[in-house]
């Protein structure tokens, strides 16, 4: 498994802790420069937002990977964590569905999460 590949299993199973809703990855090496991997999921609210943005951190900081940069907060309805090679974004449900990310980058290829959670 590449570094890359191993980032994004880290923070699936981050999200998954912390009850994570429909948790995607999105393999987009091939579609952009900007980074290898999206991990997309919903929160059900606020409280379990922040609470999936701090166990990602938590998981990622202690296989030492840190954040490039974090935009949003716990209070926000999306936080985005740039970890160079894969970019967490973290949703409410109601704007995960405006946003539509899946399908702004329908280009990359969705992959299994399932296959991340193992």
């Amino acid at each position: 498994m590449t570094r890359e590949a191993q980032m994004a299993k880290l923070a699936c199973q981050a999200l998954d802790d912390k009850k994570g809703k429909d948790i995607k990855v999105i393999d987009i090496h091939e579609v952009s420069v900007i980074a290898d991997y999206f991990v997309i999921a919903s929160a059900a609210n606020a409280n379990q937002l922040e609470a999936m943005v701090d166990s990602v951190k938590e998981t990622l900081g202690r296989a030492g990977y840190e954040p490039k940069q974090i935009e949003g907060t716990g209070n926000s309805s999306w936080v985005l964590m740039d970890y160079e090679d894969v970019i967490v974004h973290v949703f409410d449900e109601e704007n995960r569905l405006f946003y539509d990310l899946e399908m702004i980058w329908r280009d990359g290829k969705v992959l299994d999460a399932k296959e991340f959670l193992e």
